[in-house]
């Protein structure tokens, strides 16, 4: 059922078997594997069915790092969370991903593949992408446009699948059906309460935006809302203990990581289409269409001693024919407007994630009907050739070059972290302070990859690679994040090393676990989403035992 904590007629204080704070993929994942069952569950959401301004806002806060990274920009505070705007990509970590590796420091998870491939495939009906078989590092069906090939010991394709599922759309209406789960919409996470010593959490204290104030009472708890704030939660949990719960070795936020990307360098040759047509993400078949990546091969990251990447080949427009750009400013303004894309938060945060070559122009203002369809009759030649291109699987307009866009694994590094910020939110708690660091082994994984990239990419199409020069600048990267937050309260068998044991329990606090990327010890190049799923899948069975005995 679902239940707005605004609303007076709201009680203050709920009971449960299981509280989830946070309706992303993972809580939600959680969620969904006690439906029609005897266990009560109270699923905390911090905000609403949409994203708001005023909601959004909690999420900000300061980025002290290099690179920056914008804290309430790159997630999104709503039901269904930040995969209200995600692009849908899956695919598996592969073998060495959760391997320790001798030249990645702190590399390593507690669990193998072969544990966690059963909860994989659990995963994949949950995202709806069940008729796609997989291996360790990807999925095994074919893409509609077959990729280049390439030096087998240097650069590989990976296939990964474009899931059709936005979590919050997808499973609201059995989640509100549900009579043994509570969706509670606006209900605040402020601090989990816990015992003197910090070992058994016995409250979560919750508040809206309007002054209510309350608690959930429940018998296990589990943390699933993001990379970020799953730290920051813990940190905040202070009343207690004051370096927060979970805390004990100064773990919590630590290991900072995302999927560092940026342009490696421009690449210029007479056919660039053949290259860049695989990888450009259209022509994809189905409701769950499979694509290439272009991925450093396992034996180069060996030979290099250098993490983990992947690269797209962006093709660059040419000059754009004065026929085509007349179409395209008669198609904007013949169509409607569309309130919801870019102006709410969900449209805002997609257009802050995407990656542009840096030739794209804004849409163009409403323009005068019949000007525009007189500028149409010069340029009638143009869209024939236009028309003729795409027919026959080519761009429309030619491209000038390619923009090589790198995505990267980030090595582990204590010294990357979240914090707690000197600012407060509007519920009178600490901001969040992003503390986002690059290690010696990145940027030798920069250079390396951007030559060995560089030079397969100009062999397989006769051209020219120029590397940009920002990557011998180390004070000024020119790098994004991609929004896959991971590694702050990463899993470790040993205390020593995380802050969750193998079955996402928080070391040292009985009834406490945590979901999500955050407890990614390494993150490999692999959209995170699939993997997340999958652990949450995981968590959700263990749990399941615990609390069928209450």
């Amino acid at each position: 059922m679902l239940i707005d904590y605004r609303h007076a007629a709201t009680p203050d204080d709920f009971d449960a078997h299981l509280c989830i704070v946070g309706a992303g993929p993972a809580g939600i994942a959680i969620a969904r594997h006690y439906l029609d069952t005897a266990v009560r569950v109270c699923l905390l959401v911090g905000g609403g069915m949409a994203g708001d301004a005023e909601t959004q806002d909690l999420y900000a806060g300061d980025s002290i790092g290099n690179p920056q990274l914008d804290p309430a920009a790159s997630r999104l505070r709503a039901f269904g969370g930040s995969t209200n705007a995600w692009g849908g990509g899956c695919i598996p970590l592969s073998r060495m991903d959760l391997a320790a590796r001798d030249w990645v420091p702190h590399s390593g998870w507690p669990i193998s593949y072969a544990e966690l491939e059963p909860h994989y495939a659990r995963a994949r009906d949950l995202l709806a992408i069940d008729g796609h078989d997989f291996e360790a590092g990807g999925f095994l069906s074919a893409p509609a446009r077959r990729p280049p090939s390439f030096r087998g010991d240097r650069l590989v394709n990976r296939n990964f699948v474009l899931s059709p599922v936005f979590f919050g759309q997808a499973y609201r209406a059995e989640l509100e059906r549900a009579p043994n789960i509570q969706v509670v919409l606006h209900a605040n996470v402020l601090e989990l309460l816990s015992d003197a010593g910090g070992e058994h959490v016995h409250a979560a204290r919750i508040g809206s935006l309007q002054g209510k104030r309350g608690q959930v009472r429940a018998h296990r708890y589990v943390l699933a809302c993001g990379g970020i704030e799953n730290a920051r939660l813990l940190l905040l949990s202070n009343s207690s203990v004051p370096h927060g719960l979970g805390n004990e070795q100064d773990l919590v936020g630590r290991y900072f990581m995302d999927h560092p990307r940026g342009r490696l360098g421009t690449l210029h040759a007479r056919a660039v289409t053949p290259l860049t047509r695989p990888y450009d993400r259209s022509g994809g078949k189905g409701p769950t269409p499979v694509f290439p990546e272009l991925c450093l091969s396992e034996g180069a990251m060996r030979a290099h001693r250098m993490l983990s990447g992947r690269v797209r080949p962006v093709a660059v427009e040419g000059q754009v024919p004065r026929g085509i750009h007349a179409a395209r400013r008669l198609r904007s303004a013949l169509r409607k407007p569309r309130p919801d894309e870019g102006g709410s938060l969900e449209g805002q945060m997609s257009q802050a994630l995407r990656f542009g070559s840096g030739n794209e122009a804004p849409p163009p203002p409403q323009e005068n009907l019949a000007r525009l369809a007189l500028q149409l009759a010069p340029g009638m030649g143009d869209l024939a050739r236009g028309m003729f291109n795409r027919l026959t699987d080519r761009p429309i307009v030619p491209p000038d070059h390619v923009d090589v866009v790198g995505y990267f694994e980030q090595a582990p590094n204590p010294d990357s972290r979240v914090r707690l910020g000197d600012d407060l939110d509007p519920l009178g708690q600490r901001r969040v302070r992003v503390d986002w660091r690059l290690t010696p082994l990145d940027w030798h994984t920069y250079r390396t990859a951007t030559h060995l990239f560089g030079e397969e990419l100009a062999r397989a199409c006769g051209g020219r690679f120029q590397a940009d020069a920002w990557l011998h600048d180390e004070r000024a990267p020119q790098l994004q994040g991609t929004a896959h937050h991971m590694g702050t309260t990463r899993m470790a068998d040993d205390p020593a090393d995380g802050v969750v044991d193998r079955n996402l329990r928080v070391h040292g606090v009985d009834n406490l676990h945590v979901a999500g990327s955050s407890v990614f010890p390494t993150g490999g190049w692999a959209f995170p989403t699939f993997t997340l799923v999958a652990l949450s899948m995981r968590l959700a069975e263990h749990l399941r035992d615990c609390l069928f005995l209450l």
